[in-house]
């Protein structure tokens, strides 16, 4: 059993199959979870684990070239809005609408706890060389 970084099975194995460009979608428990994607719902109870928690998780285990939020995070959730501006300082807005359409294009899904609402971000693969 691994000791350290990202422990479920299911999200270890679908970060490792992800490739330079794939979209991966950090989602809170809210927010429509696309068809097509593959999908690791991570979501224990209202809050746990937080939006938080998962995207610190998966920014050590994954190369982030861009990020994409809803516009209407900056305004409805204040908070992740900062969350999102310091880790990506080159963060993209876009409507709600259209994050949720620019989701279905994603590799991955991965559904948070998170009750709160716009806490979600679209995430696009680097590489580490």
């Amino acid at each position: 059993m691994k000791k350290a970084g990202i422990l479920n099975r299911h999200l270890a194995g679908a970060l490792a199959e992800l490739g330079h460009g794939d979209g991966v979608l950090v989602c809170d428990a809210g927010m429509p979870v696309p068809d097509g994607p593959r999908v690791v719902d991570l979501a224990f109870r209202a809050g746990v684990p937080s939006f938080a928690e998962v995207v610190e998780g998966l920014l050590a285990e994954l190369v982030v070239e861009g990020a994409t939020a809803a516009t209407e995070v900056r305004e409805a959730n204040p908070g992740t809005a900062d969350l999102l501006s310091r880790y990506f300082p080159d963060l993209a807005y876009v409507p709600h609408d259209d994050l949720k359409r620019l989701s279905h294009r994603s590799r991955l899904v991965v559904r948070t706890g998170e009750a709160r609402p716009y806490a979600n971000v679209l995430l696009r693969c680097g590489v580490f060389f």
